[in-house]
Parts: C-alpha cells; sequence; structure tokens
C-alpha cells in the first residue's frame, strides 16, 4: 500500500471515528454521564492518532489556521492553566479533559475533514439522525411516555428524544434544522435528496414543537425568519422559501387546532408552564450566579465549580441542586472569570468575522437571474444560523454544557472556518520538518493524557457502579467506594460515600460501632480537605462525634456546614437533631422549625423531631408548672 492510500484511509478513518461520536453523544442521552463521556474520549485518542498518521503520510502537510484558531487555543491553555490553580481538582480536571476533547476536535475537524465530500456526508447524518429522534420524541408526546431508553425523565407530557431534558433535545435539533432548510432550498444536492431533506425538515420542527421548550421555540422562530428572510431576497430561492415558509406555517395553523391528541397534550402543558411560570428559579439562580461572580470578578470560581459553590449563596426557595446557571453566559463568567468569557466572545466574534468574509464567496455568481444554487452558500448559511439559534437559547439554559450538543457546535464552528479558505489562501501554512515534530508531540501529548485519563476513569467507574449495585451503606458497598477512591485519590464524593456507608453501619450498633465510626470519620475528614466547599462532610463528621458522645468537639462541624450552606433545608435540620442528642429541646425546636421552613413537601427529619421537640418542652412546663404554685416556690 503507498502513501497515498495509506493517507486516504486514514482520513476516511477520521470521518468514520467523527461521525461515531456525533451520532453516540445523543443517543447516549447527550452523553453526560461518566460512562459516555469516556466512549467520546476514546474516540477522539483515536482521532488524533489517525492524524499524527497523516502528517507523517503526506509529502507535503499544509495546516489551515483561520483566526478562530488562536482564540480556541487561548482559552483552551488558560483552561489548563485554571485548572493548576483550581480549589477542586476533581471537578476542574473533568472540565478540562472537556475542553481539550472539544479543543482536538475543532482542530482535527478543521485540518481533515474540510472537503464538500466529508462536509456532505456529516450534514446528511445528523439531519437524518435528528430526524429519527424526532419522531421518537413526537412517540413520547403522543403516548405521554417519559421513558428514554431505560432511564425515567422527570419530565412529563413532552418530548424529549434520546436526552434526559427536552430543552437540551430542542437545542440540538435548533443547530441541524436551519441546516436542512438551506440544503433542502438552496444546495445542489439532486432533488430526491432535496425531497427527504425537506421532509426531515418538517419532522424537526414538529419535534422542536414537541419539546415544549419556550427558548427552543422562540430560538427556531427567530432563525427561520432570518433564514426565509435572506432567501427571499436572492430571486434564485425566492418562490422556494416562501413557498417552505407557507407549508410549514400553513400546516401548523391547520393540522395542530384539528388532531385531538396534541391539542390535549398542549392544553395540558401549557396549563403545567404557566402554573409554574410564578414559581420559575431561573432569576433566583441568576442572582446567586452574580454574587459569586463578584467575588472571583476576573479568574471566576474554577472549571465547573458553580454547583459546589453554590450552597453558600443559595437562595432560599431553591433548595435542589442546578447543576448549571441554567444560563450558559453566565455559567462561563461564573466558572472562567471575565478573562475566561471574553476568551469565548472573541472565539465567536472571529468565527462570524470569518462567515462575513466567506459570504460573497460561497453564495455564488451574481448574475444570470440572482446566481445559481451552491451547496457551499447552504452549509454557511444553515449553519451560522443553527449557531445563532444555539446562542439565543442558551440565554435561559445551559445547552452548551450538554457534550453531545457543545461537539455538534464545535464541528460546525469547524467547518464554517474552513469555508474561510475560499475567501483566502492566507491561513494555509506549509509544515516542514520541525513543524511536524511539534505537532505530532502535540497530538502525541493528547493522545497520552486523554488515554491515562480515560483508562483512570475507568477503572474508577467500573467501582462506582459495582457500589451501586451493591445494597445501601452495606460494608460491601463502602469497599467499593473505597476502591473507587483509590483510582483517583481526589474524588471526594467516592470518600464520603464510602464514609456515609461505614457511618451508617455504625449508627446500627453493635460491638464494633466505635471503630465504624472511627473510620468513617477518616473518609469524611478526605472529603473536606478535598472540597471545603461542601457542607456534608463535616456535617457527618460531627454526627459521629455525636455518636460518640462527645458533642461539645461536635459543635464546630455543625458550625462549618451551616456557614457552607446557611440556607440548606438537610443541614439545618441535623443541627437540631445535634441539640436533640444533648436533650436541648429548646435549642433544637427553632432549627427544625426553619428547616420546615425552608422545605415543607418532604422533609422527615424536621416532621418528625419537630413535633417531639414540641412534645417534650411542654411535658417540662407542665411538670413544673405546679411547683411554682406551692408556696415559697421560686
Amino acid at each position: 500500500m503507498n502513501r497515498k492510500i495509506a493517507d486516504q484511509w486514514c482520513e476516511r478513518g477520521i470521518l468514520f471515528l467523527t461521525l461515531a461520536i456525533l451520532v453516540f453523544g445523543p443517543l447516549a442521552t447527550g452523553a453526560v454521564r461518566m460512562l459516555e463521556f469516556l466512549v467520546i474520549q476514546g474516540l477522539t485518542v483515536g482521532v488524533l492518532v489517525l492524524w499524527i498518521a497523516r502528517l507523517w503520510l503526506q509529502r507535503r502537510w499544509e495546516f489551515l489556521w483561520p483566526p478562530i484558531c488562536w482564540a480556541v487555543l487561548a482559552f483552551t491553555l488558560y483552561g489548563i492553566g485554571r485548572y493548576w490553580t483550581a480549589d477542586v481538582e476533581y471537578v476542574a480536571r473533568q472540565e478540562l479533559l472537556r475542553i481539550l476533547v472539544y479543543a482536538f476536535l475543532f482542530f482535527a475537524i478543521l485540518n481533515n475533514l474540510h472537503s464538500q465530500e466529508a462536509m456532505r456526508t456529516i450534514t446528511y447524518t445528523m439531519v437524518f439522525l435528528a430526524m429519527v429522534l424526532s419522531f421518537y420524541a413526537v412517540y413520547q408526546f403522543i403516548t405521554e411516555s417519559s421513558r428514554v431508553w431505560h432511564f425515567v425523565s422527570p419530565y412529563k407530557h413532552r418530548g424529549m428524544g434520546t436526552y434526559i431534558n427536552p430543552n437540551h433535545f430542542a437545542g440540538f435539533l435548533e443547530l441541524i434544522l436551519p441546516v436542512a432548510l438551506a440544503y433542502t432550498l438552496a444546495s445542489r444536492a439532486k432533488p430526491v435528496t432535496k425531497v427527504f431533506l425537506g421532509y426531515a425538515s418538517l419532522v424537526l420542527l414538529a419535534g422542536i414543537t414537541v419539546t415544549m421548550s419556550r427558548g427552543g421555540w422562540i430560538a427556531t422562530a427567530a432563525v427561520l425568519g432570518v433564514l426565509g428572510v435572506i432567501l427571499a431576497l436572492r430571486s434564485t430561492y425566492r418562490w422556494a422559501a416562501l413557498a417552505l415558509l407557507i407549508v410549514v406555517a400553513g400546516s401548523a395553523v391547520y393540522f395542530l387546532p384539528r388532531n385531538f391528541i396534541l391539542k390535549k397534550r398542549m392544553e395540558t402543558v401549557t396549563r403545567e408552564i404557566s402554573e409554574a411560570q410564578t414559581s420559575d428559579v431561573r432569576p433566583l439562580i441568576w442572582q446567586a450566579s452574580l454574587r459569586l461572580w463578584a467575588e472571583h470578578p476576573w479568574w471566576g470560581v474554577g472549571p465547573g465549580h458553580f454547583d459546589y459553590r453554590f450552597p453558600a449563596v443559595r437562595p432560599a426557595p431553591i433548595q435542589g441542586r442546578p447543576d448549571r446557571v441554567h444560563n450558559d453566559y453566565l455559567n462561563a463568567l461564573v466558572d472562567w472569570g471575565a478573562v475566561g468569557i471574553a476568551l469565548v466572545f472573541s472565539a465567536w466574534g472571529l468565527l462570524f468575522l470569518g462567515v462575513f468574509q466567506t459570504w460573497r464567496y460561497v453564495r455564488g455568481s451574481p448574475g444570470d437571474l440572482g446566481g445559481r444554487n451552491s451547496s457551499k452558500f447552504a452549509f454557511v448559511l444553515g449553519a451560522s444560523l443553527g449557531l445563532v439559534a444555539i446562542l439565543c437559547h442558551s440565554l435561559t439554559d445551559f445547552n452548551m454544557q450538554i457534550p453531545a450538543n457543545a461537539i455538534l457546535a464545535v464541528t460546525w464552528m469547524a467547518l464554517l472556518s474552513a469555508h474561510l479558505r475560499f475567501a483566502t489562501e492566507r491561513h494555509w501554512f506549509r509544515v516542514r520538518l520541525p513543524g511536524r515534530v511539534v505537532a505530532s508531540l502535540v497530538l502525541l501529548g493528547g493522545v497520552i493524557y486523554l488515554g491515562a485519563q480515560g483508562w483512570r476513569r475507568t477503572h474508577e467507574y467500573v467501582w462506582l457502579e459495582n457500589a451501586r449495585r451493591q445494597s445501601p451503606f452495606s460494608p460491601a458497598q463502602g469497599e467499593a467506594y473505597a476502591r473507587a477512591f483509590a483510582a483517583d485519590p481526589m474524588n471526594f464524593e467516592a470518600a464520603y460515600r464510602a464514609g456515609e456507608a461505614w457511618r451508617t453501619q455504625s449508627f446500627e450498633g453493635g460491638d464494633n460501632y466505635r471503630g465504624l465510626a472511627t473510620n468513617a470519620m477518616t473518609w469524611f475528614q478526605s472529603a473536606r480537605q478535598l472540597n471545603r466547599y461542601d457542607p456534608l462532610p463535616p456535617l457527618r463528621y460531627g454526627m459521629c462525634l455525636d455518636w460518640l458522645g462527645e458533642p461539645a468537639a461536635a459543635e464546630p462541624y455543625y458550625h462549618q456546614a451551616t456557614r457552607l450552606a446557611p440556607n440548606n433545608y438537610y443541614v439545618t435540620a441535623h443541627v437540631g437533631w445535634h441539640y436533640l442528642q444533648e436533650a436541648d429541646y429548646a435549642a433544637a425546636l427553632p432549627w427544625f422549625e426553619r428547616s420546615r421552613r425552608l422545605f415543607w413537601q418532604d422533609n422527615p427529619i424536621a416532621d418528625t423531631y419537630l413535633q417531639l421537640c414540641r412534645d417534650r418542652l411542654h411535658e417540662a412546663a407542665t411538670n413544673t408548672a405546679p411547683l411554682r404554685l406551692m408556696p415559697g416556690s421560686r
């Protein structure tokens, strides 16, 4: 086999692995869990290995480096720097791995898959996948199914495809719908292919509709309006664009009111949404995030740290974990600071500047009745509007924190940036021997780091899954969490869960209760050192001291937990439990009452002990009342 054929097979291998990543992510509920992202991480390592091979197979290698590459490189280096300075290493490392995967994929797609054939293959694959998932979402909506594979989504009466959150599924479809429509109306695809693309576009639109995502609806409506205006301004596409928009609008107006099932579902969800609007917690989360950002305005609180820093600024009405800020811009601002978000904005600005420079070179000849159809023009228009849609939707959701959506956005950004080569040759750089060596070393470093971390996380995942399958708080579960912690000694959650298993066994009594409690305290201490923002390790440490008969020593740990999470109903209830161990019912009562005010729906600790405190205080008052009536009593 000669070098040229080997290079072609490497290029096809990169295309195949990239398609595998793009398809697997959405099918795997967005690749938000550890196992699914590990698969994507492994596939990315394969892409890098093939890229290294291509560097040495080609006699003359030219590197495409448009201006956006500088912003991507700068943010990647900034992410590495923030990782080394982060407070919680384990969390920061997970964010760094995502950044490295996204960055390597961006550069790999830009330099290996910029041909029209590869671009068309990626586009058609994503349109077909989105169509299939939209059918699934419509089925979920009509049948009121909340099942996604073997998972059960908490969202009722909504279509979510293979995502758990329907808002994120809407974000995925928003990225693809404008591309499908643009290819239908403006590309040089064959008529049969255009019929398929047009049909798929309608199915995608139905998929976005049944997600019941208000942000998705607004973003889709905005980009479809812009798409219609842009195409209508060119005589070649004018009538086709108007016809398609009329078909879409007419179908919605005619069929939706007449379909009884869809109508009832719409009424149910609309009522639920209107009732929930008054209790929408997003503004409260945004305010809390700004308070966090004000503490570290330049560098941010740390990569992925928002959810772990949130308890300190938690508003009383929010008792759950928000996970993210529900606004990608604020999320970036809090985690990465003003410097980080400036780098992000610079990347987007350079991207759209490149689109503007490319525009007149891909839209076709202006002569002859407004120009001819152009697949380059169709992709640039559709992908640009897809990215605009996700940017609009990101004002109210965290779509870019979902790996499947982020990787698709990165893919569109890379392919759009590759079109800049039609406008100018300035961004091609011939790579000679020293450059190949440097590029190979960088890519090899990525292979080694991502591979080593993947192996380490796989070992950790095996034991975490083993622990999940064991009986809750059993010795086997505690041992499995200990083995997971041994695989990654920075995983504070594994340390905490191991400690919780031993603490629970100790609280069940037995001859070895002191030894079990002491062992649990060792694990809680490790968790405290690895994540000093988590209120649960010091809380459990204090509970162990109470159990061992040292309430005075336990007091500071409860105070530390309340400082870390002043408005957490669970922590507040356990402070009451602490005073209850000393039979100080007067001190315990206000803590249980406050916990009940913070969260009254399902608060068994406060519900149980609140009444106990009241009964004990009532008994004490009743028993001493006759003494006060006796002569000489004080």
